[in-house]
């Protein structure tokens, strides 16, 4: 065992040692003693103790050696106590999804389990009651898994991801919630509850917050370094996370990839210092896949794993997702860490302690398993689940436009339906989705809920082609695992249907056996795929157009990745076959892209001879977006897009119901169809759910948890984080939305009336109780989600619109409910950049009550008595990121320990100190600066604009190194009263803090 000099320790930390030293003693004094026998069954086997002494006593028998190497996500048995392997991360983010087997070297293990309606699709239900029995459901199958196989089937599961949804462009849309903090803290809560169950001390499973912070780009994810100001990092980005965490609702957190202000977020020490705060109980907390190798590969932040590891140890990070199944690295760069005294004993014991609560807690050491131990895998895909998921996926759908009472459909009316486009025959699922136990398609669930006396033709609506080489040959499939070639053949084994994902991107099915055609590691063309799947889609593909109306194949986005080598283009070989291996254009086989059938036209004939034309469109999940691929543009694809237009025209009894996981520009749509109804990837039970609604059989209630923009282009670019700056999400922006946050229609109309507050006025510490009365003045029972908002209308820093509260309710017709909600002034608090700190301040504030969050039918105001804000004191040290604006800067890290500081992000920039009360005389400026290199570097102050009057100029000094700062003063001008300061910085400055005085 090493022994190394105790290093500080955070204070959490300390009071944990504290507190698991008494508990030691406290069982200690409870064990009999050595002279007595020994207990048949060790402490931490004993489910009658407290978890926190079980875990003690099992730390207390193992080794050094033995505890280090429970840091790894693949944790070994221990065979001398009787422990079993342990394995940290499995999928669960809308149903039970995947997990790696160490026995196959980290080999993916999907599983066949019930599918719920995307994360995006749960938070659209509004309906937090719903997702928490989907969160049961989830961790009750995980449960069965697990019964089967525990190596594969961890109990411990990623999910739910609660990254705000600020640019519908990130790839991993689909994945969040909400842009909402409120909303997405409520959702994820609930969601957490269900996989973790009721019991406080036991777990039915351990659900995992992703990704901590500000995590919304692939194109970069390992390098991006997100600028977050203190106000847009704790009211917007942390406020995502901090209810579930402070519910109990989940036991962890895992790191994001990304940078905050220069500090990679795998060695963030918010971990320790800010999330642990929030959590009644510990927190097995884990890196994201690869994020400590980052630290020293394109990050770049460390020079060895030794001190990267150790800083994740000490940042509050206690599992190692790395390497693989390989323990190795890991438990060698740890031992190496205490050997070099970066890490002591005690740090290592507080990791193991949180990883061994967690397997307390799931039952793993009670002889019959915990009060989840009897699951068994018969729960997986139950009658109960499938029901679950049709109500779920029936719950998420909005309803986005419906004019003149197109929907719903009367089935007294309607004899003739045609279901079109490229969604119509077909479910998708995501990387974080199992596979279907069996797939009601919206053709399908139209057809069987309408019965034998309506005629339900469907139309995929994509072209059939072939494609001709200049000798005559056709591009030919034969069975799945022979390779595509060239032959005379004139039959189906040469037709290809052609699926438009946009942004130039297509799949192609083989006619011949319905199977995509697919780029093998070898870069022959197979086609073996019954869906475009994988990490890397190797089914996607451009047919990239060529002078005299031929084309080339291309082989999709991957062509384009540093790890795909030489050879984008298809070439036919000698033999005949065809490879992915023609480096340009030139070098590539010419095709004739010969249509068979137009799909486009075989749409429209359907729709022409139909009462109504439902056209499904919209995205594949593993094509449209994901892991390291992000999004150009929201566009619906133009095929698709083309197909819509047609059938329109041919029959404008057309619906459009568009199934993606993102905003998608549908402008036209908007403009000239007269129904659209938008759902999610919602699972197994997709078509039933779409006929439940289009039918009338429920009523749409799902509401948009995301603005919709008119156009991509009205979107600030994907990297800039900051949305109050960048006026982004409805909170801020001012530009009018295609679809608001919150939209959705009904069936039916509500009507807002008698909307009260309990009081006028209310102290900073108050409560208030908000009433309305809604009342269904349509025909139909329908569904409502009543949406409270409120706004302060004076304060130093003028504050946005925020959801506060919401209820989904039902209503039959002429029915009304009185709906209450409860609101704390403390919910009202804003961050205070002047003094660091939450404040309730002195203000009017508007409650408003309504459907979305422009359509509001009910305002009230409320005053708060709460505080003035004072000016600021120059003459105290004040943190140069604690400012009011700025431009031309960025944040980066003071020190790899901690902190934030200053600097300009080109040549220049400035940052701005409002309302600073300059006494009579500044005296001299004393900064806290760095400047690592001999370029030449100043700061100077002005007041009132970034080339205001000038108080004076600090040249910066070569420190020798950006983390080594030094003390530098200069002398002011006089000035007095309160103005507004502004401190210009030019060359590479690093600025900490600085302070007015002598």
């Amino acid at each position: 065992m090493c022994s190394v000099p105790p290093n500080p320790i955070p204070r959490r930390r300390v009071l944990s040692l504290a507190l698991t030293a008494a508990a030691g003693s406290t069982l200690a004094g409870n064990l009999p003693r050595r002279a007595e026998a020994a207990p048949a069954t060790p402490g931490f086997r004993d489910p009658t103790l407290p978890p926190h002494h079980r875990v003690e006593d099992l730390l207390g028998r193992l080794t050094l050696d033995e505890k280090i190497s429970l840091l790894h996500q693949y944790q070994p048995a221990i065979p001398r106590l009787g422990l079993a392997p342990f394995k940290t991360g499995t999928e669960a983010l809308h149903g039970l999804a995947w997990s790696n087997d160490r026995n196959s070297g980290g080999a993916v293990v999907t599983a066949t389990a019930t599918v719920f309606p995307q994360a995006i699709g749960l938070a659209s239900t509004w309906d937090p009651e719903l997702v928490e029995r989907v969160g049961a459901a989830v961790g009750t199958e995980a449960r069965g898994y697990h019964a089967e196989n525990p190596e594969v089937w961890g109990l411990q599961l990623w999910a739910p991801t609660v990254n705000l949804l600020r640019d519908p462009r990130w790839g991993r849309n689909e994945e969040g919630y909400s842009e909402d903090p409120h909303l997405t803290g409520v959702i994820s809560t609930a969601y957490g509850r269900g996989v973790r169950g009721d019991d406080p001390e036991r777990l039915r499973a351990a659900p995992v917050l992703k990704h901590y912070l500000a995590n919304n780009n692939e194109t970069h994810r390992h390098t991006t370094s997100v600028t977050l100001p203190p106000r847009v990092k704790h009211e917007y980005y942390e406020q995502a996370f901090r209810p579930a965490l402070s519910a109990e609702a989940v036991t962890g957190v895992m790191s994001a990839y990304n940078l905050v202000n220069g500090r990679p977020m795998t060695v963030h020490p918010d971990f320790d210092e800010v999330l642990r705060g929030w959590a009644p109980r510990r927190l097995c907390n884990v890196t994201d896949a690869g994020g400590p190798n980052n630290l020293t590969g394109a990050q770049d932040y460390y020079t060895t794993q030794s001190e990267a590891d150790a800083a994740i140890l000490k940042a509050g990070l206690d599992s190692f997702t790395v390497d693989d199944t390989d323990p190795t690295a890991t438990i060698t760069a740890i031992s190496d860490a205490l050997s070099e005294e970066l890490l002591t004993v005690p740090d290592v014991d507080e990791a193991v302690r949180n990883i061994l609560d967690l397997r307390v807690r799931l039952g793993e050491f009670d002889p019959d398993g915990g009060p989840y131990g009897g699951i068994g895998k018969e729960v997986v895909d139950s009658p109960e689940h499938r029901a679950l998921a049709r109500r779920a996926a029936t719950e998420a759908m909005v309803l986005l436009k419906n004019e003149d009472g197109t929907l719903p459909l009367d089935r007294g009316r309607v004899n003739r339906v045609a279901v079109l486009g490229q969604l119509a025959e077909t479910l998708y699922t995501d990387w974080y989705s199992g596979s279907l136990p069996y797939e009601v398609t919206p053709s399908r669930g139209l057809r069987a809920a309408l019965g034998q006396d309506t005629t339900v033709t469907s139309k995929e609506g994509v072209d059939r082609i072939a494609l001709r080489a200049a000798d005559g040959r056709r591009v030919t499939a034969g069975p799945a695992e022979r390779p595509l070639e060239l032959t005379t053949a004139e039959d189906a084994t040469t037709l290809f249907d052609v699926f438009d994902w946009g942004e130039r991107i297509v799949t192609l099915r083989a006619v011949s056996n319905g199977r995509y055609v697919s780029r093998t590691q070898e870069r022959t063309l197979v086609n073996d795929a019954e869906q475009p799947h994988g990490w890397y889609v190797r089914q996607q593909f451009r047919l990239v157009a060529h002078e005299g109306g031929h084309v080339l194949v291309y082989a999709g986005n991957d062509a384009s990745e540093p790890w795909f080598g030489e050879g984008g283009y298809v070439v036919a070989e000698p033999n005949g076959r065809l490879t992915v291996s023609a480096s340009s254009p030139e070098s590539a086989t010419v095709f004739t892209r010969e249509v068979v059938v137009d799909g486009v036209a075989e749409a429209t004939e359907a729709a022409q001879n139909a009462d109504v034309a439902v056209v499904v469109a919209g995205s594949m999940p593993l094509i449209n977006g994901g892991e390291n691929d992000d999004r150009r543009d929201t566009n619906l694809a133009a095929g698709q897009q083309a197909m819509v237009k047609r059938v329109y025209r041919a029959n404008p009894n057309t619906v459009l119901v568009l199934e993606n996981s993102y905003p998608t520009t549908i402008t036209w749509a908007q403009q000239h169809l007269p129904a659209i109804l938008w759902t999610t990837h919602a699972g197994a039970e997709t078509g039933n759910a779409l006929a439940d609604v289009l039918l009338g059989e429920a009523d749409p209630a799902g509401r948009l948890t995301q603005t919709w923009p008119r156009t991509a282009e009205e979107l600030p670019d994907i990297l800039d984080y900051d949305v109050i700056r960048s006026a982004r999400t409805y909170q801020y922006s001012t530009v009018p939305p295609l679809y608001p946050f919150g939209h959705g229609l009904s069936y039916t109309t509500f009507e807002y009336t008698h909307a009260r507050l309990s009081a006028h006025v209310i102290d900073g510490d108050g409560t208030v109780r908000v009433h309305v009365r809604v009342r269904n003045t349509g025909s139909r029972a329908g569904e409502e989600v009543v949406q409270l908002y409120t706004h302060q209308l004076r304060s130093r820093n003028p504050q946005p619109r925020r959801l506060r509260a919401f209820r989904r309710i039902r209503l039959e017709p002429a029915g009304q409910r009185t709906v209450s909600f409860t609101v704390h002034a403390s919910e009202l608090a804003h961050w205070d950049v002047t003094r660091g700190r939450w404040v309730v301040e002195e203000s009017p504030h508007e409650f408003l009550l309504g459907s979305s969050s422009t359509d509001i039918r009910a305002r009230r105001t409320l005053l708060v008595r709460g505080e003035t804000i004072p000016p600021r004191d120059p003459h105290r040290t004040t943190e140069a990121v604690d400012f009011d604006d700025y431009a031309g800067i960025t944040l980066t890290d003071r020190s790899k320990d901690g902190g934030t500081a200053v600097t300009v992000s080109d040549t220049d920039g400035w940052i701005l100190f409002g309302d600073t009360d300059l006494g009579t005389t500044p005296g001299e400026l004393t900064a806290l600066l760095s400047k690592g290199s001999s370029a030449p570097a100043s700061v100077t102050v002005r007041l009132d604009t970034p080339r205001g009057h000038e108080l004076g100029t600090i040249t910066v000094p070569n420190t020798g190194d950006r983390y080594s700062y030094r003390t530098v003063h200069t002398s002011l001008a006089r000035a007095q009263g309160r103005r507004d300061l502004y401190l210009v910085l030019h060359g590479p400055v690093h600025l900490a803090s600085f302070r007015f005085g002598r």
